[in-house]
């Protein structure tokens, strides 16, 4: 039953991907279709042509157009892009090191790194933003023997850290940009809903790092201990206490996070820059964060065809003014950008052979007596 409901979840899943990629490549390429029957000035007109006939010139002239569009891109933005895209991924590095730390666990740069781009690979085909912190949860606990729950609480504190980072970000974002969010209902209806993730990021933080709900509600660590591997779920709570005594933690750990998220706006700036765009900076603070922020909801595969449909009509809108065809290559620039890492996840993943161990590297650290 349980492999049925799942699978029927990740089919739901994929099909809405496919239904919002194939709704906007269909508008974007019927337009392109448009524009060049009449460009060429074919016979006869666009408005004589049947549906078949149209979808056909559509998808023989959209492709075309839109890889002419992506192909326009200035080598050197794309490779710097890359640098920064690589730049993000660093600084995830250090804020799970950080993470890491709180509970004595001390892992090398290198081997955090490995992990992180074999999670970042993973993140790529499973469902959600945070999809790939399944497998860095399993590599985490396997960097262990005897704390296996703080391990992957590390995984689970580091990602609600950086989403309530994100969230920070953006509200401070959207409110420096008040005439952009006005521009369009859309804008005000997706602020209506990151303030909403901001108010249930608080709540999750704030019991997640004070020892979650077990003061007010006794019974719940009976409830707990009920649930399949409830020893092993109680002891994940438990290892979450020290972060929410360590105010020091937080506060780097969020000065690392705003960083991340900085320079990921930097990163599809510089791709914007490479197709000839004309957005301002101070627009994309506001628009890739918030972008970011729904492609977090587990919605399809990597939130494939969310972030399209967001790039063509967040950009879109009168105060910015980018075509449809142009905002639909940058989002598919920042697919690849991120591709090109993952393909080195997977590199690391397949050729990965020797398994470091935290608690080894902390005894080899710890003074001897």
């Amino acid at each position: 039953m349980k492999r049925s409901s799942s699978w029927l979840r990740n089919f739901a899943q994929l099909a809405v991907c496919g239904l919002l990629l194939a709704w906007i490549f269909q508008a974007i390429f019927w337009k392109e279709g448009q524009e060049a029957w009449a460009r060429e000035q074919r016979t006869p007109a666009w408005q004589e042509l049947t549906r078949s006939q149209r979808l056909e010139v559509s998808w023989t002239h959209g492709p075309r157009e839109v890889w002419r569009a992506v192909s326009r891109v200035r080598p050197e933005a794309f490779a710097v892009s890359l640098v920064l895209m690589g730049a993000t991924i660093s600084l995830g590095v250090v804020r799970w090191r950080q993470v890491l730390r709180v509970h004595g666990l001390e892992l090398s740069f290198t081997r955090a790194a490995q992990i992180s781009l074999v999670a970042h690979c993973f993140n790529s085909f499973l469902l959600g933003a945070a999809g790939g912190d399944l497998m860095k949860a399993y590599y985490a606990a396997r960097e262990t023997q005897h704390k296996k729950a703080e391990a992957v609480g590390t995984v689970f504190v580091d990602r609600i850290v950086g989403l309530f980072a994100l969230l920070v970000f953006t509200l401070i974002a959207m409110a420096a940009n008040v005439p952009l969010l006005r521009a369009d209902p859309l804008f005000l209806k997706l602020a209506a809903v990151i303030v909403a993730m901001f108010a249930g990021s608080t709540v999750v933080v704030f019991l997640a790092l004070r020892g979650g709900v077990s003061r007010g509600l006794p019974q719940a660590r009976a409830w707990l201990r009920q649930l399949p591997k409830g020893d092993f779920l109680e002891q994940l709570r438990d290892s979450l206490k020290p972060f929410g005594h360590n105010p020091k933690f937080f506060l780097q750990s969020l000065a690392v996070s705003l960083l991340l998220c900085s320079v990921c706006v930097l990163h599809v700036q510089c791709l914007a820059w490479g197709l000839g765009l004309e957005i301002s900076l101070r627009h994309q603070f506001a628009i890739v964060p918030m972008i970011t922020c729904m492609v977090v909801i587990p919605l399809t595969p990597s939130g494939l065809g969310v972030r399209e449909n967001l790039f063509v009509l967040m950009l879109a809108v009168p105060l910015i003014g980018v075509e449809h065809t142009a905002a639909l290559s940058l989002s598919l620039l920042c697919t690849a950008g991120s591709l090109c890492w993952s393909l080195v996840g997977g590199l690391v993943y397949a050729g990965l052979r020797e398994k470091h161990h935290l608690d080894e590297l902390t005894r080899a650290d710890a003074p001897k007596r």
